[in-house]
């Protein structure tokens, strides 16, 4: 049987940079080119050119690749014709192959918005494309607010579509701009606009996230005939996002019917690279990736529960519906107070620490876990913290140094401008290599920015450890997370630290105090600790 084509758009160089506190610099923006690239994705939205300096030094600069790299913008303006349009004719001279232009397809937005009569509209729309297509382009007309459109006048909505259809364009891409509707009015739309005339094999879907549904719409878009999907990485976008393609990607390569009745020109091997774009993307944001994210997260594949984690052990399909090796995701077995033995073991196994079924210290484990997790401390979310308390447990924390006394002081005093101003000063005296040494560390950064007493006591601590110091030198924190675990005079700070290193692994410890620089400490020694059993020779 020969699959259809389904081809994918994604837009998080265009519609992605409209995220609320996002911004793309130029080689952020290539950077996030050649992934999509690798990926397999058919189109590339690279941005409005001549809307921004950043979007037009991309295309400058684009690099080359398989996917179609797509330019952005609007149908010409009113009393100018298509040749003479200032901003269309940026969007040409970006060079590209594939245009893209916007138009209205809502009555109420033509009269409101541009104040210009239907017919105006509906003719501004045929010379915007015809334009493209005499140019040699190919030509996608995205049809702005169609299905609210399409609810309100029918008959415009149809109008303003075919227009661009009959013009040459050869994608019509019906746009849920305000992300409210439905996926079954989705789903009967667009079987009502193919029925009208526009072939499937021409028609694309654009929805946004507004409702939590715009996977779900997309999908029903497919399912009534539609053939490009847009969207975006990690469901970036305008308000509540686009259509997630990290989420639609693995749904249509490996669910049904969608995986033996598509092509989507991206192979089963190359999903594998899902899980690292979507991270390397949230990298580039300096963003925390989501953990419940489908298919990429890292608890997309968690299982805390006993009773899950035994049947794991048996058979992953009794709580997994992929293997996460297809998505480049991997399986976790969190520790907490809900843990089992079946839990513990294959979490031990997956830290390189075999113990036998029934071992006493695997009750002594549980034991340490809950009594622990009553105080505070949450391993469930500090993987890296709990494979150093079972190794000390099992008399297998090897001994790498030793931590004797620190000291921490912020000071506020008067800068060169006269402008008081924080310092943080940390002391650490620690005891490796058989020798005391002691370093003083201040958290002042190269702009003279103080940056607090964990990081003035992260880099004392780090600054002289001997055989050690080489290794940590890839280290850097990504994330720091306080929480008040009890109120009152009685309160309890827990913090969370995740750590990376150039090697691309990520790891999470946890420290438990009243005082909060005890317990960024603690976790921070459990962070270096777990690097160092990690890269150590021998």
């Amino acid at each position: 049987m020969t699959r259809e084509r389904l081809y994918l758009y994604d837009t998080t160089l265009r519609d992605g940079q409209q995220t609320q506190g996002v911004q793309f610099s130029t080689a952020e923006k290539i950077t996030i080119a050649s992934a999509l690239d690798t990926l397999g994705v058919d189109y590339i939205e690279g941005g409005w050119p001549g809307a921004n300096p950043t979007d037009s030094a991309f295309f400058d600069a684009a690099p080359t690749t398989r996917a179609k790299m797509t330019a952005f913008g609007m149908t010409k303006r009113n009393g100018m014709s298509a040749q003479n349009d200032d901003v269309l004719a940026a969007v040409m001279n970006a060079g590209t192959r594939t245009v893209c232009l916007v138009g209205k397809t809502h009555d109420f937005h033509v009269s409101a918005a541009l104040g210009i009569t239907l017919d105006e509209n509906t003719d501004n729309i045929t010379k915007s494309i015809a334009h493209l297509v005499a140019q040699g382009r190919e030509a996608l007309f995205d049809a702005e607010h169609f299905f609210d459109g399409y609810r309100a006048n029918p008959d415009y909505a149809l109008t303003a579509i075919k227009a661009a259809y009959e013009a040459g364009a050869r994608w019509i891409v019906l746009c849920d701009t305000n992300g409210g509707t439905m996926p079954a009015e989705v789903g009967r739309i667009t079987a009502e606009v193919i029925a009208a005339g526009i072939p499937g094999d021409h028609l694309g879907i654009h929805t946004h996230n507004d409702t939590e549904n715009a996977v779900a719409c997309s999908l029903a878009a497919i399912d009534a005939g539609a053939r490009q999907i847009q969207g975006t990485l990690n469901g970036l976008g305008e308000r509540c996002g686009n259509a997630n393609l990290t989420t639609l990607i693995p749904i249509l390569l490996l669910k049904e019917p969608y995986a033996s009745r598509f092509d989507t020109g991206i192979p089963l091997d190359g999903l594998a690279n899902l899980t690292q774009i979507s991270r390397a993307l949230d990298e580039i944001l300096n963003r925390v990736p989501t953990k419940q994210a489908a298919f990429v997260g890292s608890s997309a594949f968690a299982h805390k529960a006993g009773l899950h984690a035994s049947a794991i052990l048996k058979d992953p399909s009794t709580y997994e519906h992929i293997d996460p090796a297809l998505v480049g995701n991997t399986r976790i077995i969190p520790m907490s107070n809900q843990a089992g033995q079946s839990n513990l073991r294959r979490r031990l196994e997956s830290a390189g620490l075999t113990i036998a079924k029934g071992d006493p210290a695997l009750g002594q484990i549980l034991d340490e876990v809950k009594a622990r997790e009553a105080e505070g401390y949450s391993y469930d979310t500090a993987q890296a913290s709990f494979e150093l308390l079972a190794r000390k447990a099992l008399g297998q924390m090897p001994d790498l140094f030793e931590v004797k006394r620190y000291r921490v002081t912020v000071e506020r005093r008067k800068n060169k401008y006269d402008q008081m101003v924080s310092l943080s000063e940390a002391v650490v005296v620690v005891k490796v290599d058989g020798e005391k040494r002691l370093s003083v560390s201040e958290s002042m950064d190269a702009e003279g920015c103080d940056r607090g007493p964990v990081n003035a006591l992260s880099k004392a601590l780090v600054k002289d450890l001997g055989q050690y110091s080489a290794l940590l030198e890839d280290m850097h924190l990504v994330d720091f997370k306080v929480r008040i675990t009890q109120g009152g005079t009685e309160a309890v700070t827990r913090v969370i630290i995740d750590s990376e290193d150039g090697q691309g692994r990520r790891w999470s410890t946890v420290g438990v105090s009243a005082n909060i620089v005890d317990a960024s400490f603690e976790a921070l020694l459990d962070a270096i600790r777990w690097k160092l059993i990690r890269d150590r020779k021998g």
